[in-house]
């Protein structure tokens, strides 16, 4: 079946690192922006991000609810401005005060230059349907959600693991694993699955199910300190934060408190780069370690050997090649699903009793950047192990090569 649709559905997009050369523009009411990559194949839904500051310098006074991005036919795309690591605040309102302007852009095989511009609009732009979302859910012991228009994700926090309090039923689950809800809409489902409560989640309404098995496991994505025979993980996430919310974008942190990790004291924060229109979100995991001990860590990413559901009698596929690990599994009557790890850093793969891994060095107190997630075929649009393997490789080979932006002056 086919994945439904929005009238005003989004672009979609790409989270990884953008090489910027922008050109500081004179000031006036328009900005071109050319946008160039070198790779031959499609480019769907990629991520433009320019430095507010940037735009500043060339829309100068320029507010986010007063200007339009448009492409080179003069249609108006949908952005979203953050305020990570913003310019300053802005006391003379004078528009500083912002991170980074994203839109979104889908390159055709061989296309590998688009154009467009930013615009001062006399209006106030509307707000654009939400693509991107995440948030904590405390009122199903804390659990932390996050979505896109193709894929959901949930993991765990202390509420989860605490311990029944006597004569309490709660469930007990004590696990940093990375969990997916599959989805078959492009519109945000996670606080309506949690209202209609589990036991309707775990079947498929008509807006997909949660059908993914976590456990122990590191789920589909969850990391952890491997010393060759041991992985060595956290527990459930301690604390959060989120730093941007749509509606391209949602970016978030979840931090985990320290584990011994053969030895050695390791803490972790994750940072998730979750844009619209992937099925595989950024994540960039910073581990931390003692005062003093400065040794590279191995670390390993992994994916459940046992994700189906249960009597699905699942029959699993599991790729391991170059920067990509991953699983395609079909199942008695779910259909089939796709999960898989893009790790740019990888340096060979490796297993445990519970989960397949890819493995690199990570330098404490720097990030190890990766890809997860998955995709369902009764969405539509991922329907084989080949179509799911170009995806992945897709990925690494664009994370390899990322987009140039330019800004110049435009009369």
């Amino acid at each position: 079946m086919q994945r439904l649709s929005m009238a005003a559905a989004l672009a979609t997009l790409l989270g990884a690192p953008l090489a910027l050369g922008a050109q500081a523009a004179f000031a006036g009411d328009r900005v071109a922006v050319t946008v160039q990559h070198d790779l031959s194949i499609a480019r769907p839904s990629e991520t433009i991000s320019i430095p507010w500051k940037d735009v500043n310098a060339a829309l100068p006074g320029a507010m986010i609810q007063k200007i339009a991005v448009k492409d080179a036919s003069g249609r108006v795309l949908p952005h979203q401005v953050t305020n990570i690591a913003p310019q300053a605040k802005d006391p003379k309102n004078e528009g500083i005060a912002y991170g980074e302007l994203l839109f979104q852009h889908s390159f055709a095989a061989g296309e590998k230059s688009a154009g467009f511009t930013i615009e001062r609009i006399d209006g106030v732009a509307p707000p654009f349907p939400i693509k991107a979302f995440a948030r904590q859910v405390p009122e199903r012991l804390d659990d932390f959600a996050w979505e896109n228009d193709k894929i959901a994700h949930r993991t765990y926090g202390p509420a989860l693991a605490a311990p029944a309090p006597a004569g309490v039923v709660k469930e007990v689950l004590v696990t940093s694993g990375l969990d997916i809800w599959f989805k078959r809409v492009d519109y945000p489902i996670v606080d309506r699955w949690y209202n209609k409560g589990h036991d309707h989640y775990h079947k498929d309404q008509g807006e997909g199910m949660d059908m993914y098995n976590v456990g122990k496991s590191r789920g589909a994505g969850g990391s952890g300190v491997w010393d060759g025979k041991t992985l060595h993980t956290g527990v459930n996430y301690a604390s959060y934060k989120i730093l941007a919310n749509g509606p391209i974008r949602a970016v978030f942190e979840l931090h985990y408190a320290p584990w011994d990790a053969g030895g050695r004291q390791v803490s972790e924060v994750k940072r998730f780069t979750v844009d619209a229109g992937h099925w595989l979100d950024r994540i960039d995991s910073t581990f931390t370690t003692g005062a003093g001990d400065n040794a590279p860590l191995t670390v390993a990413i992994g994916l459940n050997k046992t994700p189906g559901d249960k009597g699905q009698e699942p029959k699993i596929q599991t790729v391991r090649e170059g920067k990509v690990l991953l699983q395609w599994v079909e199942q008695k009557s779910n259909d089939a699903f796709g999960t898989a790890v893009v790790l740019p850093s990888a340096e060979g793969f490796a297993q445990d009793a519970l989960n397949e891994l890819i493995v690199a060095k990570a330098t404490p107190g720097q990030p190890l950047r990766y890809y997860a997630g998955g995709a369902w075929s009764r969405a539509g649009e991922i329907t084989s192990r080949a179509r799911w393997t170009q995806v992945t490789q897709d990925m690494a080979a664009r994370d390899a090569s990322p987009v140039r932006v330019t800004l110049a002056r435009q009369p």
